[in-house]
């Protein structure tokens, strides 16, 4: 399963369909960036965050749910740079796929920030480059974005700056997801 066989309406439908006050993009985000700071991080812990509590599903909905979670985990794990975000698609009006690039962008650091990383201001190198690059994208608006060639040329831009960062950001905190945190000690 790959992201480019996973519609980004498909995922919107579901989640709307399930009451999410998630952006489809903004779940997205999130889930990239908790593979990023926790492992194992599983299924059921996405959906936790994403749906309220007690949200019914059909099959179907269920279905799209973990093709998404499955193509991106996998993605981030493949050596051939597969990793995609998962963005409305060129059709969609540009103001319309800016923010939801913003969004995904904020899921992202939610998503990061969920984990141990308790300060990602703290972060250096470049994790912490594009921590920050990540939340200055997240404050962008595309409400007066025009569909012209300059206009569609940064969105491509970003996408690709944004596709290859949450790679780097996955490659660079593999230490952070291998450790074994020692078992809790006791006070006697």
């Amino acid at each position: 399963m790959m992201m480019s066989e996973i519609r980004f309406k498909d995922f919107e439908d579901v989640l709307a369909s399930a009451g999410s006050l998630a952006d489809a993009a903004e779940a997205h985000g999130s889930l990239c960036g908790a593979l990023c700071s926790m492992a194992p991080y599983k299924m059921q812990d996405w959906v936790n965050e994403i749906l309220p509590d007690g949200a019914a599903m059909s099959e179907e909905s269920a279905a799209v749910l973990e093709k998404v979670f499955t193509a991106t985990s996998t993605s981030f794990g493949e050596q051939g740079m597969e990793f995609e975000p998962l963005l409305p698609d060129d059709e969609s009006p540009l103001n319309g796929r800016a923010n939801a690039l913003a969004l995904w962008c904020t899921g992202f650091l939610y998503g990061l920030g969920a984990g141990p990383i308790s300060d990602l201001s703290g972060l250096s190198g470049d994790v912490g480059e594009i921590v920050r690059d990540f939340t200055e994208i997240s404050r962008a608006t595309g409400d007066d974005a025009d569909a012209d060639e300059s206009n569609e040329q940064a969105y491509a831009e970003l996408v690709e700056f944004i596709r290859v960062a949450a790679q780097v950001v996955f490659e660079e905190l593999l230490p952070l997801r291998a450790q074994v945190y020692p078992a809790q000690q006791r006070l006697h």
